[in-house]
This record gives C-alpha cells, sequence and structure tokens, in this order.
C-alpha cells in the first residue's frame, strides 16, 4: 500500500461549550457504562467536528468492531467485522471513506472503489497476519500444489489477495471452503483460522503458519481461570485463537457472531477471547449484562484515535493507493468473497 501524507494544519477550536455539550448528549448517552464522564469533554469536541466534517465533505467513516467505544459508537457509519465492512465499502456512495481499522482493510476499500479517495487515519496501523505471508509466498505454493485453489483470509496484503482465488473472512470461512466443491484447499495466513475451519469442514486444508498477535495469546489455562474466577460465565471465542483454547469455549465465531451470540442468547455473565475493545462496545449495547474482560489489546488497532481521524478529514490524508493492475486482479477475490463463487466456474 503506498500513501500520501501532508503537513499538519491547525485544527478547529476543540473547547467543549454547552453547545457540543448539547450536541453530543445522545452520543454520551450510548456509551456512558464504558466512557468515564470524566473524559467526555476530551472527546467530545472531536467527535462534533468530526461529525460535523463528515456531512460537509460526504465522507463515511467505517468503524471495525475492536475500534474504542468513543470511535465504534460516536464516529463511525458502519461498524462490523472484516466481512460487514467490505462489503459496506462496495457499496457506499461517499466521496471519501475513511477507515477505522487497519492498513489491510483500508486497501480492500479501495480495491472495491478505485476511483474514491480511501484514507487511513495512522499509517502504521498494521496486521501481524498481513505481515505473515507474500505474494511470493503464494506463488510458490500455487507451483508447489498445482490446481488446488487458495483461500486467502481478508487480513493480507492486495498483492497477496491478488494471488489468491478467493477471499474469506473468519464469519463465512467454512461457507467459502465448502462452497468450493473441492477435495482440497490452501488457506492463508491464519494457521489456527484454517485449523478450526478444517474441524467443521470434510476439505482438507493445507495450512500457512500465519498468526494473530492477540489471539494467539490466549491459552487453555486463560479460559480455565477465567471460569474458576466466574462462575456460570459463558465463554465465547474468535477463531483465531488456537483450537486447543477453542476447545475449552462454549462458542466460536467470527466478531459479528459473537456480538449476535450476545444479542440472542443474553448470558449474565459472558467473556469475549478476542480482542478488548470489542467487549467494551458490545458491552455499552447491554448494559445489564455482566462483561469479564481479558484485555489483550491490539497495538495496529490502537493506532487509529479520534485526534488521527479528526486531521485525517481535515487534511485528507493519508490517501490510500493501490496499483490499478493489483487492484483488478484482487478484486476478483474479493468480489467473490462477497457474492459467492464455485471453484472451476
Amino acid at each position: 500500500m503506498n500513501v500520501v501524507t501532508s503537513k499538519i494544519t491547525p485544527a478547529a477550536d476543540l473547547t467543549y461549550t454547552s453547545d457540543v455539550e448539547r450536541s453530543t448528549a445522545h452520543l454520551y448517552d450510548k456509551v456512558k457504562t464504558v466512557i468515564p464522564a470524566i473524559e467526555w469533554p476530551v472527546f467530545a469536541p472531536m467527535i462534533a467536528r468530526i461529525n460535523e466534517l463528515k456531512k460537509q465533505k460526504n465522507a463515511i467513516i467505517l468503524g471495525h468492531n475492536y475500534m474504542t467505544p468513543e470511535i465504534f459508537h460516536c464516529v463511525a457509519d458502519v461498524t462490523g467485522d472484516s466481512l460487514a465492512l467490505a462489503r459496506s465499502a462496495s457499496k457506499t456512495t461517499a466521496d471519501i471513506i475513511i477507515m477505522a481499522g487497519v492498513e489491510f482493510m483500508a486497501e480492500t476499500a479501495k480495491i472495491m472503489n478505485p476511483s474514491k479517495k480511501v484514507l487511513i487515519p495512522n499509517t502504521g496501523a498494521g496486521c501481524t497476519l498481513a505481515e505473515a505471508i507474500t505474494a511470493e509466498d503464494v506463488r510458490k505454493l500455487k507451483a508447489q500444489y498445482p490446481g488446488v485453489p487458495i483461500v486467502t483470509y481478508v487480513n493480507t496484503s492486495a498483492e497477496v489477495k491478488a494471488e489468491s482465488d478467493i477471499c474469506c473472512t473468519s464469519a463465512n470461512a467454512a461457507q467459502i471452503v465448502e462452497g468450493l466443491g473441492v477435495p482440497r484447499v490452501i488457506m492463508l495466513p491464519d494457521e489456527y483460522l484454517a485449523l478450526n475451519t478444517a474441524k467443521l469442514v470434510k476439505t482438507e486444508i493445507i495450512t500457512w503458519k500465519g498468526r494473530c498477535m492477540v489471539h494467539e495469546q490466549f491459552t487453555p489455562d486463560d479460559i480455565r481461570g477465567m471460569r474458576a474466577n466466574n462462575p456460570g460465565v459463558v465463554v465465547l471465542a474468535h477463531p483465531e485463537c488456537s483450537p486447543e483454547v477453542v476447545a475449552e469455549c462454549d462458542y466460536t465465531g467470527s466478531t459479528a457472531g459473537m456480538i449476535d451470540y450476545v444479542a440472542k442468547h443474553k448470558p449474565p455473565k459472558v467473556v469475549l477471547v478476542t480482542e478488548c475493545s470489542m467487549s467494551d462496545n458490545v458491552a455499552a449495547e447491554y448494559p445489564e449484562l455482566d462483561f469479564v474482560r481479558p484485555c489483550n489489546l491490539c497495538p495496529f488497532m490502537k493506532k487509529i484515535e479520534l485526534k488521527n481521524i479528526l486531521h485525517a478529514l481535515e487534511t485528507e490524508t493519508h490517501e490510500v493507493h493501490v496499483d490499478p493492475a493489483i487492484i483488478s486482479r484482487a478484486r476478483v477475490s474479493v468480489e467473490r468473497m462477497i457474492t459467492g463463487w464455485k471453484y472451476g466456474t
């Protein structure tokens, strides 16, 4: 991914005035259980200015589930997991797309909207999974396993997507693999997602040793400790966790799947074994539930803050650029994920 940067320009007045307080009161009401009142005067002026600038510039903010609550609930126009954000990016009529997420998500938005301006607020927002594999690695795998389709997690670079047959997310990995109708696939780059998916399908899956730095930290002992310290807790895990961790949990699913589980079952005490800001965001929606929070933060996601979202809107930086030749090839694998595709058709 290439980005265009600019010098910082002076920001608008960000004083917490009575007008700002009134205009953001409905937003604070959403997050008051997870953001202390003493912090709101710092956030509110930026939130008010961001929401004002979005209207002026016909901009949209796509917010991943791992964003902090003041971003997720107060400035993001579309929120969700990688699949939801990819779908939204393919449909938006906004002139400017700001990705409140990490680099590969911004690239995906650009792939789906090559003529639109896509901005990422912090160019340091990377991903250990995206860094775990290169396009050259994929070409070597295709040479080693000729004719075996490549299923690539969206947590990858545009160049890797361009070498792949179809993308998937944690929400639809099993569906994608089974839908190909082949006996064997290569699934990249998350080893744990591939191993967990293999338990759900009859297809043989060849894996790669990529890991998410957040989810690989969880251990079976951690889960057993949560249960011992919180009797009756319901444990929900993301499939980027190891199969050993997944085996200790009550439910495994994507971030969207975990949210749906909470909405449907409303367990009185629950733990989400994933990036900890997601627990804050779901807890804001269900304040009556007791959320146990094992706090493993993603340092890359936390590089996205209100202040650099505001700067991105004010200066229209940092703009994401992807080679048009890469876009045309990578778009095929992403569109196949969104629309459904059977190998050989």
